[in-house]
Order: structure tokens, then C-alpha cells, then sequence
């Protein structure tokens, strides 16, 4: 599981760099999306990879990889709202904005170490497709909290799909780079 750990810790890298740069030439711009349109940008990076998967043709350049970085920021950006709320422009500096983003990518990290031990690291045997159907699933069941204004009479909440959203990306970044390595 060190193995897991460090692999783990180097997607997070990639994805927090990008998510660092964003912040610092866009802001927090993010701030004003409501839990709903970003149900929706998520479910638009998700039928993306879906796409490629199935295709294999990208005629706008960004592959996989980069989706599923996406995935996880966006994963990290719902966690945030869920905290903060919603707002009408960008009410977070850069400082805040990393350490929101460090503090939900460490419980991400937490929660997936948890569960690995107790699956037997059985992601390691499963598709990369097949990451991509989970946070497909995922996101439905966000929509239908969403829609049940997130009242949920077992399930768990939103924040709980944001967390395995961000897993599954993760799983696949780095199933991505071990066949890229």
C-alpha cells in the first residue's frame, strides 16, 4: 500500500499544479457556480472520457489524462462549495483557495487509504473504463440528491460522491500513467 500511497501522491501533484495555476490566472472564478452546474460540468468531463473510451477519436486535442485531472479538481471545487455556499464572484484568495484545496484532497487521500485496505486494492484489477462508469454513476446519484434537494433516507450525501468522484479520477490517472510509463 506505499506503493499506492506515493502513486497516489503523484496524481495529486499533477492535479494541484494545474489547479494552482488555474487559481492564479483565473482567480476563484469557480465561486459563483451553483451545486448543480457543477453536477453538470462534472457530468461533461465524464461523458468526455466515456467518448474517447468508446471512440478513440478526440478532435479537440485534450485526451483522457487531462480529463480525469479535471474530474478531480472539479471533485476538490464541489467539496468547497459544499463548505462555503455558492457566491457572487470571487470572494477567495489564492492562499485560501490552496488550503481548501490541500484540506478536502488530504480527506480524499485519508478516505481512499481507508477503503483500500479494506478491498484489497481490487482497483488495481479493474479497467480504466470502468473508473469512468463509477463517477458516470456517481454523478447521477449527485443529480437525484440535488433534485431531492439533499434530503436521502440511507444513502449517503453529496460531499460522500465528490470524495469516490475524486478517487475513481485519481485511480485512473494513475492506471493512465503506468501504461504510459
Amino acid at each position: 500500500m506505499c506503493k499506492t500511497s506515493e502513486e497516489y501522491d503523484q496524481a495529486v501533484a499533477v492535479c494541484r499544479d494545474i489547479f494552482s495555476k488555474k487559481l492564479k490566472d483565473y482567480g476563484a472564478s469557480w465561486r459563483i457556480l451553483r451545486p448543480q452546474s457543477l453536477t453538470d460540468q462534472l457530468f461533461i468531463k465524464a461523458k468526455r472520457i466515456r467518448s474517447l473510451e468508446v471512440t478513440g477519436v478526440s478532435l479537440v486535442g485534450d485526451g483522457v489524462f487531462g480529463e480525469f485531472v479535471a474530474i478531480v479538481n472539479y471533485g476538490v471545487i464541489g467539496l468547497i462549495q459544499l463548505e462555503l455556499g455558492y457566491a457572487d464572484g470571487d470572494d477567495l484568495d489564492y492562499e485560501r483557495g490552496m488550503a481548501l484545496y490541500d484540506k478536502y484532497i488530504d480527506a480524499a487521500k485519508k478516505l481512499m487509504m481507508a477503503k483500500n485496505h479494506d478491498y484489497g486494492e481490487a482497483w488495481r484489477d479493474m479497467r480504466t473504463s470502468s473508473y469512468t462508469d463509477l463517477i458516470l454513476q456517481k454523478i447521477c446519484r449527485t443529480k437525484q440528491i440535488e433534485d431531492n434537494e439533499g434530503n436521502t433516507l440511507i444513502s449517503e450525501g453529496i460531499d460522500a460522491n465528490y470524495f469516490d468522484m475524486i478517487n475513481y479520477a485519481i485511480f485512473g490517472l494513475i492506471k493512465l500513467q503506468e501504461s504510459a510509463g
